[in-house]
């Protein structure tokens, strides 16, 4: 089977599944719809793909999808619950921004549209997903999903104050073993960074479908606050957001991330 253009899908042999849903810029044949393409692609990830590029050289497989979380968010529950009641939160397919700026300048999509949006785009990335899990599941007694992520430091209609550097989310502690969790925990806390465990971001979707220890599938989400990565402005516009990617700047959190990595894979060996 083919992946379409939009799903990047590079398999390696380790026992490690790298999920990168919201770098994705592409607005498909729904930008004219938008308000401005720049309002569309404010909340995206921005650069984390770039942060994450070594990933493959470790073995893990990573499936990335090039559409944007304006479309369709592939780390909702596609029957439209929220993952958070009673919090504010985004849609399967948005209808505002994070900041709660309406996207669409008229119509906004309706229960059919959302259907062929999920069938053109969701679906196929879950269905990349449950492959891999299986493929790696038949080398490996266990393996390791982690979902990348990043976010602004401050987005007032989310969240109070400033978000701490790293917010590893872990469904409560029961998408992944208690001992690998700890062993995460403890780079964070070495990282010298403020850092926490299922604080506003527990995991989405993809950490909450796949995370399934006993199953053998360890699910972890890293929600980064841009600013540990990116020199983010205290209020962005379209004049100075997204913020360029230096990897000069990001190399701290990047060895961060190479050691949270090297980390997984040396628990996750011990039963492999």
């Amino acid at each position: 089977m083919t992946d379409p253009a939009w799903l990047e899908v590079t398999e390696g042999e380790a026992p490690l599944l790298v999920s990168i849903p919201h770098t994705g810029l592409d607005l498909g044949p729904y930008e004219r719809r938008f308000v401005s393409p720049w309002l569309a692609r404010k909340d995206a990830d921005w650069h984390i793909e770039q942060l994450y590029d070594f990933a493959a050289g470790l073995g893990a497989t990573v499936i990335r999808t090039t559409i944007s979380r304006s479309v369709i968010d592939v780390n909702r529950d596609p029957s439209g619950a929220s993952l958070y009641p009673g919090l504010a939160t985004t849609e399967l397919c948005p209808t505002i921004t994070f900041d709660g700026e309406p996207l669409y300048r008229g119509e906004t999509p309706n229960a059919g549209e959302i259907a062929e949006r999920r069938g053109a785009y969701f679906d196929p990335y879950h269905a990349a997903l449950r492959r891999e899990i299986e493929r790696l599941r038949s080398k490996h007694r266990r393996i390791a999903l982690y979902d990348c992520h990043s976010i602004r430091s401050a987005i007032p209609r989310l969240f109070d104050g400033e978000l701490p550097s790293y917010n590893l989310g872990t469904n409560g502690g029961a998408s992944a073993d208690p001992a690998l969790i700890a062993a995460v925990r403890d780079d964070l806390a070495a990282s010298g960074r403020s850092f926490v465990v299922d604080g506003r971001f527990k995991g989405g979707w993809i950490t909450r479908r796949y995370g399934r220890p006993a199953e053998g599938v360890h699910a972890l989400q890293m929600e980064l606050a841009c600013r540990a990565y990116l020199r983010e402005p205290q209020s962005v516009d379209a004049s100075n957001w997204p913020a360029p990617y230096d990897a000069d700047y990001a190399a701290p959190t990047r060895g961060v991330i190479e050691k949270i990595f090297s980390t997984i894979l040396a628990w996750i060996g011990h039963g492999s």
